[in-house]
């Protein structure tokens, strides 16, 4: 299989939203991969450009390469393991934006469709009912035009693609998403429209509850 072109945005090398001893807060710009990948092609990456600064940053989870927004890690080892409780206690919350294709008939709702690997077409994934994994997103409508609609967007798993697929199954796909939108969907954004805005935690240190925030540039508008 041939490799996918890949550009990442250098300017700036990395946006720091937070930073203590403990963790260092993130806005990850969209065709940035969060961690390497495996071809050389592929090093670039937000963690190794963090790590360059901060040896001790390790990753605690990921966004899509085209998915921009809030992410964290942690800068010691007590951090890191406190993170990944939270996140695999589901323990954190989230939210999006995204741009859809179209007009859902709701305003709001929610999805709980299972999620796995489309193995002969990955790194695509799909609804499988029999294997897929439990997946839900609440959504509700912020805003409609004559053929797009601004979604914010909270899951409350963390599958991979989830948004995307969960989006693509209520028949309303992210526009720009060079993986599952067609057509007109594909070619109305220059970018995937999505977008992590808000990330909830508790300090791994202090146990304060804490809110970060990076505003969606195509939902402020």
């Amino acid at each position: 299989m041939a490799l996918l072109p890949y550009f990442p945005p250098l300017d700036p090398q990395f946006d720091i939203l937070y930073q203590d001893d403990s963790i260092i807060v993130l806005n990850k710009p969209s065709g940035l991969l969060s961690v390497p990948g495996k071809h050389a092609v592929h090093h670039d990456s937000l963690s190794y450009r963090v790590t360059r600064v901060y040896p001790t940053a390790k990753v605690v989870h990921r966004l899509d390469m085209a998915t921009s927004g809030v992410i964290v890690m942690a800068l010691d080892p007590v951090a890191h393991r406190e993170l990944n409780r939270q996140f695999s206690n589901r323990e954190t919350a989230k939210s999006y934006y995204a741009w859809v294709y179209g007009n859902p008939k709701q305003n709001a709702g929610s999805i709980d469709l299972p999620l796995r690997c489309d193995w002969p077409n990955r790194p695509r994934q799909m609804v499988d009912h029999d294997q897929g994994k439990a997946a839900l997103t609440h959504w509700h409508c912020v805003r409609r035009e004559s053929d797009r609609s601004l979604i914010k967007l909270v899951p409350i798993t963390g599958r991979s693609h989830q948004l995307r697929v969960h989006m693509k199954s209520l028949g309303h796909v992210i526009l720009g998403d060079n993986l599952y939108a067609e057509g007109e969907a594909l070619a109305m954004a220059p970018r995937l429209m999505l977008h992590a805005a808000t990330l909830e935690l508790r300090h791994p240190t202090t146990k304060e509850w804490l809110t970060f925030q990076a505003p969606a540039s195509f939902a402020t508008n």
